[in-house]
């Protein structure tokens, strides 16, 4: 058997990093539902982090999932972020990963500005969300893959409300009303909102996906030491994990051939 017939039997193994980790979400949810979603495919081998210290893993990856909140990289992290992306990486990063929280003294909320690479690697940052309430999510490219056939759904999760940084291809948009409670900059934040979107880096790309807020019993410790419930949001909508999916498969498009 030729080498070219043996690579066709056997296609190529998909090295990917999924980092999970943060505060105030059920990280383990998070975690278990998308390695679930990536074993779908025989030929991901997954490797998992709770940070972006990894530098070494990130350099070899082919595909980047990220799941995280109030995780930030440091500035050695970004920049090998930055020059994987530059190469043709590829990065679905969900939820949280653009947050950067700090409780003040008066007790509100702020997103300081500590990581202006990251946050424009991700394409935006995280400023503020109203209370967790239904609201429409509609389509903005239907001609798009990643969106295609996809109809017009309702959610009930965090709204996030960005400070974008660069050009996004927006793919799912939603229009907020409301401001957000207990965020310095919240009376700025009603408008149109992106909520799924790419920003392309060099040959490589960001998908970001706002969707995904989860949260158990114990997961505000220290701020309070039970949770009355257990929210799963769009993880209770198959539309959200046809759109895991969907943005898995893109992710894998430059994968080794």
């Amino acid at each position: 058997m030729s080498e070219a017939e043996g690579a066709a039997e056997h296609p190529p193994r998909i090295n990917c990093v999924l980092i999970c980790g943060g505060v105030w979400h059920d990280i383990d949810f998070a975690r278990l539902e998308l390695l679930k979603l990536l074993a779908e495919d025989e030929r991901v081998r997954t490797r998992v982090f709770e940070d972006f210290e990894k530098v070494e893993a990130i350099g070899e990856a082919d595909i980047l999932i990220t799941y995280t909140c109030d995780v930030t990289p440091s500035l050695k992290a970004q920049e090998i972020l930055r020059d994987w992306l530059a190469g043709g990486g590829r990065w679905y990063a969900l939820h949280g990963t653009n947050s950067v929280l700090r409780l003040m003294d008066d007790g509100v909320w702020e997103a300081p500005r500590w990581a202006p690479l990251f946050m424009d690697l991700l394409g935006s940052q995280f400023i503020s969300h109203p209370p967790i309430a239904p609201y429409t999510v509609t389509v903005a490219d239907p001609s798009h893959p990643l969106v295609e056939g996809v109809e017009p759904f309702d959610t009930t999760d965090e709204l996030y409300h960005l400070e974008r940084h660069g050009d996004l291809h927006v793919l799912l948009q939603t229009e907020c009303t409301e401001p957000g409670t207990g965020f310095r900059e919240a009376e700025d934040a009603p408008g149109m909102q992106p909520v799924m979107y790419i920003k392309h880096h060099g040959k490589g790309a960001v998908l970001y996906n706002t969707l995904g807020h989860c949260r158990g019993h114990y997961d505000l410790q220290p701020l309070a030491d039970w949770w009355p419930t257990v929210d799963r949001c769009a993880w209770d909508l198959p539309v959200f994990y046809d759109l895991l999916r969907r943005g898995i498969g893109w992710l894998k498009e430059r994968a080794p051939d």
